[in-house]
């Protein structure tokens, strides 16, 4: 079933310069030079129920506006989208009261009071039952084991502590769609890890709907089905992750051991030089080159051991950004 569908969706920012100085500040005031940024641009997509899509970009792609318009937070320039059935921007009370926003960046805890008490603030907000609020709760703050801090003030909490208590908030209501914005932004490797496993876990139990946006690509590959990559407004790429290798990069990286030292020249002769060391070396090849490169590592050297793997994941993304996502 179709959750989310967009169709279109385009959002411009108006924006001013100024030169330094002060003459430039008075001369300001009287006319100004207007610029348009193009933070989206006629993007068109769906997202069906239960999917968990990664929305990749670099930064000042589109990724936030992005899903600030879907939550209703901004209003669009142009184009159409509903998501749950609902046009977000018209903010109807049945619609905000089935998804939920979590921006790595922003708190919505109170700063100064325990966590559970904006969880009893959002409890009366969305006018839950106190049976069906008190489990939520206790089993949100099971999974992800922050039981014994839920009476510290969110001011004393670590940032993973705070990252999970804003999960519990944005939670209790039970949302259908749920948008991550950089869920894990500044995390350590172990909360990143957990905070994974339990939106996976979480997302399998009840089916909700997830957008993320992250820049760590373990959220994507760990968590995410499919991928939507926007650059300059746009996107570029959508689809399963590991398959864009085979979409958009025709490299190949070669991995080899050599039973002797060998010169940075002759291993030059097989392809791009990635790493070097004389006892080994990683090179990149054309895919159309692989086999003739293979044939010349067996036959010009002394070799322990050579792997062939595709570039990384990352440098195939990067790729994207750089030629605004056409296929090389």
């Amino acid at each position: 079933m179709e959750i989310i569908r967009v169709e279109g969706l385009s959002k411009s920012f108006k924006y001013y310069t100024k030169e330094e100085g002060i003459k430039n500040s008075i001369k300001n005031l009287f006319h100004r030079k207007s610029l348009i940024k193009d933070a989206v641009a006629d993007i068109s997509f769906s997202v069906q129920q239960g999917e968990i899509v990664g929305f990749l970009g670099p930064n000042g792609a589109g990724k936030t506006t992005t899903l600030k318009m879907l939550s209703g937070i901004l209003y669009p320039t142009g184009g159409y989208a509903t998501v749950l059935g609902y046009v977000p921007w018209q903010r109807k009370k049945d619609f905000k009261r089935q998804f939920s926003i979590v921006m790595g960046q922003k708190n919505q805890l109170w700063w100064d009071l325990p966590a559970n008490e904006s969880f009893y603030l959002n409890k009366c907000i969305y006018e839950l039952e106190d049976q069906d609020y008190k489990k939520t709760v206790e089993e949100l703050s099971t999974l992800l084991d922050v039981k014994g801090l839920m009476n510290v003030q969110v001011r004393r909490l670590s940032l993973g502590e705070r990252m999970k208590m804003e999960l519990i908030a944005a939670l209790i209501h039970r949302p259908k769609v749920l948008f991550l914005d950089e869920p894990t932004i500044g995390l350590d490797i172990i909360s990143q890890r957990n905070i994974r496993a339990f939106l996976k876990s979480y997302n399998q139990q009840y089916k909700t709907t997830i957008i993320l946006t992250s820049h760590y690509m373990k959220d994507i590959e760990e968590m995410c089905g499919r991928s939507i990559i926007i650059n300059h407004g746009k996107i570029v790429y959508d689809g399963e992750i590991n398959k864009i290798n085979e979409t958009i990069n025709k490299l190949k990286t070669i991995k080899i051991h050599f039973a002797e030292p060998v010169c940075e020249d002759a291993v030059k002769k097989i392809g791009n030089i990635k790493e070097y060391n004389g006892l080994s070396a990683t090179v990149e090849v054309d895919k159309n080159d692989l086999k003739m490169a293979s044939q010349k590592i067996l036959n010009d050297f002394d070799v322990l051991d050579f792997n062939v793997e595709d570039i990384p994941i990352e440098d195939s993304i990067a790729l994207l950004y750089k030629k605004g996502g056409e296929a090389s």
